[in-house]
């Protein structure tokens, strides 16, 4: 675990530059076009990259070295950035169309890579606190970038935000580099010679029908991002209706306390985890987004703010214990079939929060923030129910499933190269 930790904290240093940028850029484009549908543009042609190279990765991830693929991502997003921050002042906002694709589609090909590297760099028993400490990462990483970014432009300008984003990347991608981990299961280890034919057989059953379970977990996670959408959308209105002369303190409360409920997640599942040697399955997994998503609702139902604060809290802890799992879940998957069942769990999660954005922002316009954010996740309650009334139908346990084995019955992992 210890060349893991190395690994979280550079690909936290990778996404805080990735926030940061998210807002620098999304300013840039507004102030160097005066255009807000150039900056709607911007964002929609980034998202759409992420959709479609959610199945791109899939393939490549189950065809390449992950390791580099993962290097490479963040290589050619720096050297994207670079190019924008070198650029003649006249020529950046036609570059800015070319960093959205490079950057969408880069991101969901590192993420596709290192989620399913996760068993064969720390071994399959502990991929649960593996998975815990890159959400934990993540979370703080996206509190630093968002708080930053307003002092970073204002103070030091676009081009050292750009500048400041390319080095995040360099350091990600040397971090990775010199790493000595595994991240592909050696020839002859589940199924890892399995020819690509094979691959697309497996895949074609599972669109199929043959694991609905699986299926219907990465529907929720789709419906979930239309909910989180709702709720990025419909928080600033929020805000400044609770406090017109300083709208940035309840968002900035929230996104504290989200932030705190993730890490209090990751430590929770992580011991009970190591306590019971076992992975939380898909029962977890519904009611853990049960509750975030009543969590996010009752945020916005115009609570005091101590309950509301309790409620942001119970939300980022639930939330950061349902991704835990259902990332666990996927990891469950053979090695070579992981990579295409997380590109394709990338591109509907995409899928998700790029339409949600699009009608969350039109309802907004004539619902009240409540209403919208209870509509999305009123969805992803319902949809939650009816995979737990499935899996009652099925007659599925807590205990994890035939695919699940029990932490401790599993192949042995132990190999210097994997960094335990």
């Amino acid at each position: 675990m210890r060349y893991f930790r190395l690994l979280v904290l550079g690909n936290g240093i990778s996404a805080y530059g990735s926030y940061l940028n998210m807002v620098a850029l999304n300013v840039f484009i507004y102030d160097a076009t005066g255009s807000a549908l150039a900056a709607g543009l911007f964002m929609a042609v980034r998202l759409a990259t992420n959709v479609v190279s959610g199945w791109v990765s899939g393939r490549l991830v189950s065809a390449y070295d992950r390791k580099r693929l993962m290097v490479g991502a963040d290589l050619c997003q720096a050297v994207a950035l670079l190019t924008l921050l070198l650029a003649p002042d006249g020529v950046r906002p036609g570059l800015l169309y070319a960093l959205a694709v490079v950057t969408g589609g880069c991101s969901t090909l590192s993420q596709v890579a290192l989620r399913s590297s996760v068993p064969e760099i720390v071994g399959a028993e502990h991929r649960v606190r593996a998975n815990g400490l890159l959400v934990t990462g993540r979370s703080l990483a996206m509190i630093a970038g968002f708080a930053s970014s307003g002092v970073v432009v204002a103070e030091l300008g676009y081009s050292a935000a750009f500048a400041l984003d390319a080095a995040t990347f360099l350091v990600s991608a040397t971090v990775l580099f010199l790493l000595p981990v595994r991240t592909r299961a050696a020839k002859g280890e589940e199924g890892a010679s399995a020819d690509s034919s094979d691959a697309a057989r497996w895949t074609a059953r599972m669109l199929l029908g043959t694991a609905p379970v699986l299926m219907a977990m990465i529907a929720i996670r789709a419906v979930d991002g239309l909910g989180s959408s709702s709720h990025n959308v419909a928080l600033p209105l929020y805000s400044s209706s609770l406090d017109p002369d300083h709208p940035a303190t309840f968002i900035s409360q929230f996104w504290a306390t989200w932030a705190i409920g993730n890490i209090l997640a990751q430590q929770v599942i992580g011991r009970v985890t190591k306590k019971s040697g076992r992975t939380p399955g898909e029962r977890a997994f519904a009611l853990g987004a049960c509750v975030m998503s009543a969590g996010f609702i009752l945020v916005f139902s115009g609570l005091p703010t101590v309950p509301a604060v309790i409620a942001a809290l119970v939300a980022g802890a639930a939330d950061g214990f349902t991704e835990i799992v259902y990332v666990s879940r996927l990891q469950s998957a053979p090695d070579d079939r992981r990579g295409r069942l997380f590109g394709l769990s990338a591109s509907a999660e995409n899928t998700g929060f790029g339409l949600g954005m699009l009608v969350s922002g039109a309802l907004l316009e004539t619902y009240s923030p409540l209403r919208v954010v209870a509509a999305f996740h009123g969805l992803a309650i319902a949809l939650c129910l009816a995979l737990l009334l499935l899996l009652v139908i099925r007659g599925r346990t807590v205990a994890p499933s035939a695919e699940e084995p029990v932490a401790g019955t599993e192949r042995p992992t132990v190999s210097e190269g994997r960094g335990r």
